[in-house]
């Protein structure tokens, strides 16, 4: 795959598949321009990994719920590289507890960040890529957005309100020559997962019919795909990359 004069946003990536993806996009050499909540350490070793691809990377710190901020990635990708092409809209948050004793402000935050933030940034972006009659957007949506997953009705319902806000936007664009796609992605080796009991651990892996967990890379490629150019007929659609989970 090659991105060379593509411009990318992805949406929090400091580490994880945020990271992984920002990573794939610049080695294949997109321009990427990434946001990040607040660990600034890990945004920099975020920008030092796509630098060993490309000079063209910028990270900005903020919050993807608040347009403004929203707004300004998309203004930056414009203003820095000429243009917008693709934009990943990862960044998500989890405050897990049954929906019984859930306290209504984590619900909340949870939405406005996962969903809200994730209308928010599809928005921006949508009016550059109507101009330019060209564009990629792609949602990390969840397995568990499908599913469900009890402690977690907050997550789900954003995670599966991803999946309808995809369909619809996709309808809405497809006649100006962007697509609009989802990837549902299963359990990620990520940090929470590394410091899992093993036996919980075990138990984890013993539900995908793959044997295995995903990595973040896994992700990544499947991102790279839909962001392709040759992904053109490919829209509304959700991917699941969970190793047979949602089966």
């Amino acid at each position: 795959m090659n991105f060379a004069g593509k411009t990318a946003v992805v949406t929090g990536a400091s580490r994880g598949i945020g990271r992984a993806i920002c990573v794939k996009l610049a080695s294949c050499g997109a321009n990427v321009v990434f946001s990040y909540a607040g660990n600034d350490d890990a945004a920099l070793e975020t920008l030092t990994l796509c630098k060993k691809h490309t000079e063209n990377v910028l990270a900005l710190r903020g919050d993807v719920s608040d347009a403004a901020h929203a707004a300004e990635l998309m203004d930056t990708a414009k203003k820095q590289f000429g243009g917008l092409d693709i934009l990943v809209c990862n960044a998500g948050i989890t405050k897990d507890g049954l929906s019984m004793t859930m306290k209504e402000q984590d619900f909340d935050d949870v939405i406005n960040v996962n969903l809200k933030g994730t209308f928010l940034c599809m928005k921006a972006a949508s009016r550059t890529m109507i101009k330019q009659r060209y564009g990629r957007i792609i949602s990390l949506s969840s397995v568990v957005g499908i599913r469900g997953n009890a402690g977690q009705a907050n997550y789900c319902a954003s995670k599966a309100g991803i999946i309808g806000l995809t369909k619809s936007l996709a309808k809405e664009l497809a006649g100006r020559g962007i697509t609009v796609n989802a990837i549902a992605p299963g359990f990620i080796e990520t940090d929470m997962t590394a410091a899992m009991p093993e036996a919980a651990r075990e138990s984890m892996i013993s539900t995908i019919p793959a044997g295995r967990l995903g990595m973040p890379e896994d992700i990544a490629e499947a991102v790279a795909f839909l962001a392709d150019s040759s992904a053109g007929y490919i829209t509304g659609q959700v991917l699941c990359v969970d190793g047979g989970m949602a089966v």
